[in-house]
């Protein structure tokens, strides 16, 4: 089986287009979404839409903090996540906020595990910024694959059954095996708003044949996309850092 890994989607609609459109030129069996559906990007109804209709076709789907803070103004954010998930909030039908506050904030599924910030305390939204986090995340889990979003930073970790952690940050297009007798946690970077310097879309496939995970990129149109943030009368920011992929 084939699996494409989504996350932090955030309402950009021509990044997820693009990815969905290179995955359907590829023998994908599943997808998994793995949270921050919304916020920062001008196209928030669309992209839950296109979300709700993957997940009534089998995809599973966490929650992300930027879904959870649609529903809870009690996430706290920075004054220009705030201001987009404020107006995010206006914008999403009474379905589609259903639909977020529902979602789970892991799923396990066949000895994998989906999480959008870390396993160990899910709703606190901690980043896996380094090998310390990345390890109170694998401690958390007995599965010997995890899968998370949130830092918008593309790495690889792994920890052996001495505890030893090792981490890398994975090449596109590079197929990475996952040998067993270890604990892994895939980071995805960000389809809709990478901050690794790479503009271009993100997301990994992992097949489960050969227990290989390759990290890709998409080139996207970011000029269309920061257009529809501005159109929106979203903050300038969030547009211009569209172009630099941070």
């Amino acid at each position: 089986m084939r699996i494409a890994f989504l996350a932090d989607i955030h309402a950009n609609r021509q990044a997820f287009s693009a990815c969905l459109a290179q995955l359907r030129d590829q023998a994908i069996d599943r997808i998994v979404l793995l949270g921050d559906y919304v916020g920062y990007g001008g196209d928030p109804e669309w992209v839950v839409e296109t979300v709700m209709d993957l997940v009534a076709r089998g995809a599973p789907a966490v929650l992300g903090n930027h879904d959870s803070a649609v529903g809870n103004p009690r996430v706290q954010m920075n004054a220009e996540a705030a201001a987009a998930i404020e107006w995010t909030r206006g914008e999403l039908g009474a379905a589609q906020r259903q639909f977020l506050a529902a979602l789970p904030l892991t799923h396990e599924d066949d000895g994998r595990l989906y999480v959008h910030s870390e396993a160990s305390r899910p709703g606190q939204w901690t980043y896996v910024s380094d090998g310390a986090v990345a390890a109170h995340s694998l401690q958390a889990t007995s599965v010997p694959l995890s899968f998370c979003g949130h830092i918008h930073k593309p790495a690889l970790y792994s920890m052996s059954v001495t505890g030893k952690m090792t981490s890398f940050t994975p090449v596109a297009d590079v197929p990475i095996r996952l040998t067993p007798g270890r604990q892994w946690l895939a980071v995805l970077g960000s389809v809709g708003q990478p901050r690794d310097g790479n503009p271009a879309a993100a997301y990994a496939v992992l097949d489960t044949a050969t227990n290989e995970i390759t990290f890709r990129r998409v080139p996207y149109d970011v000029a269309a996309a920061a257009a529809r943030i501005l159109e929106r009368g979203l903050p300038e920011r969030l547009a211009d850092r569209l172009f630099v992929g941070r």
